[in-house]
């Protein structure tokens, strides 16, 4: 028998404007999952549950009043929970940190103020590591968030709360964000479509700086037409952000529905990080992508080395200044996690020149390397090096172990991230042992819609929404 959870959120929000399911149904519902089982995936470190249902009651009376409910937002009714590094006015916001356990949001940050607007219902603030520094979902201020596929192993992060409640059937979809692979890595551990759009597509204010250009809200989904509605929603420039993306040809949820047409697709194997081994469980995954690929009628060739191991200090640098960028309050050091506090550290001993420099040698290898990229209408890579690892694998390690397994894990996602490019995570492939293994594809910049086009076309042949996690059904 259907569930309302097992409803994808495009058909959710036409339920809801047809009328044949209320908002306040939606909200209980999932609100009485999170109850029973947020403690076994640690998605959510705060539930709005009295805000939820306050929403979800306005939200239903709108629909009883409506002349013509297709007029209603393209979410209306719709939960969505936001992730904990992003602000929401009146609510708990730790930045996965100790440091601010008790924090209230004072604004709403601009992608919040869009899905509100879009007609969403705010479940709560899903789980993110401190600062959402890590590319794992481990910390202080709750339990980590587990992979419902195998909860002994980690979600990923540092959208690791997102994706575990989007897998686990406690939100329909979820707000993330990725500054080095952020949303890919996640969604690839728990089997989700996300998307990493083009830099400048969805504004990072009013707080959050956006200098450096690495880090982007974006959509996590179980589909990908769920993804690109709600990608729709969260586009936009608003005034003093310092990057604007190329205008999108159209809503990208009617690229969902379009056929790609024959594209040139190049593919690559060869991480740009030094002596990293990928998986079996990896190359398979994207071995059988490229030839399904092939199937569909995509010309598919090698990728030449474009960037190299010789950037990763400097993208280091860059990752290290930016975890000095969130304010600690005096005397507030030794709240921090061990693997914070060393990158703070490396980032106050970078001087404004290594900083400059290492901004100019990215800068210089891109100039490089797009006319070579811009020859192909997408990229194919592996998201990950290996399959999801046991909670624990980096955080029980010493920051620079630490540091150097996630690198290793990780080697492919920041490259885009670099670039601006957008990027997605296809999950079509599931290990032996079940583990979901997830593929990335990686676009020019502005060209979300040819890779929402084509991730459609690779959903429609091997779909993937009727795998499920034994937790789905509990």
């Amino acid at each position: 028998m259907t569930q309302i959870h097992d409803l994808s959120a495009t058909r959710m929000a036409a339920a809801v404007r047809a009328r044949d399911v209320s908002p306040v149904e939606l909200a209980d519902h999932y609100l009485a999952r999170i109850e029973r089982l947020n403690e076994q995936v640690g998605a959510y470190v705060t539930v709005t549950a009295e805000r939820a249902r306050e929403e979800a009651r306005r939200a239903e009376k709108a629909v009883l009043e409506a002349g013509d409910p297709a007029e209603l937002p393209p979410l209306h009714g719709v939960p969505v929970p936001i992730k904990d590094l992003n602000m929401v006015n009146g609510v708990r916001m730790t930045f996965g940190s100790a440091v601010y356990s008790e924090l209230t949001g004072f604004a709403d940050d601009h992608v919040v103020a869009r899905l509100a607007a879009a007609g969403t219902v705010l479940l709560g603030k899903t789980a993110t590591p401190e600062f959402g520094l890590p590319c794992y979902t481990e910390g202080a201020v709750s339990p980590p968030a587990r992979t419902p596929w195998d909860p002994s192993r980690s979600a990923g992060g540092s959208s690791g709360g997102a994706a575990a409640a989007v897998a686990s059937g406690l939100a329909p979809i979820a707000q993330g964000s990725d500054g080095g692979g952020s949303i890919r890595i996640p969604s690839s551990v728990c089997g989700l479509f996300g998307i990493k759009p083009t830099r400048g597509r969805v504004s990072q204010g009013p707080v959050i700086p956006d200098l450096f250009g690495l880090s982007t809200n974006g959509p996590i989904a179980r589909t990908v037409r769920d993804a690109a509605l709600m990608l729709d929603v969260m586009a936009g420039h608003m005034p003093g952000d310092l990057y604007r993306a190329p205008e999108a040809d159209g809503p990208f949820l009617a690229r969902a529905d379009r056929a790609p047409g024959r594209l040139r697709i190049a593919r690559s194997l060869q991480p740009p990080v030094p002596d990293v081994e990928v998986h079996p469980d990896c190359v398979a995954a994207y071995e059988d992508a490229s030839a399904l690929l092939e199937e569909l009628g995509h010309e598919v060739v090698e990728l030449p080395q474009v960037l190299g191991s010789d950037l990763v200090p400097h993208f280091a640098t860059l990752w290290g200044v930016m975890a000095t960028m969130t304010p600690v309050p005096e005397g507030g050091e030794d709240k921090l996690q061990p693997l914070t506090r060393w990158l703070r550290g490396f980032g106050e001993r970078t001087t404004a020149p290594q900083l400059f420099q290492a901004h100019a040698a990215l800068q210089g290898a891109l100039r490089a390397a797009f006319p070579v990229m811009d020859e192909f209408d997408a990229i194919l890579h592996p998201t990950l090096a290996m399959p999801p690892v046991p909670v624990g694998y980096f955080h029980d390690q010493d920051p620079e172990e630490n540091f150097r397994r996630q690198t290793h894990f990780t080697p492919f996602c920041a490259m885009y991230n670099i670039s601006g490019q957008p990027a997605v995570n296809v999950p079509l492939h599931w290990n032996g042992d079940g583990l979901p293994i997830g593929v990335m594809l990686a676009g020019p910049l502005g060209a979300e819609g040819t890779l929402i086009s084509l991730s459609a076309q690779l959903e429609e042949a091997r779909p993937w929404i009727g795998r499920t996690p034994p937790v789905w059904t509990a």
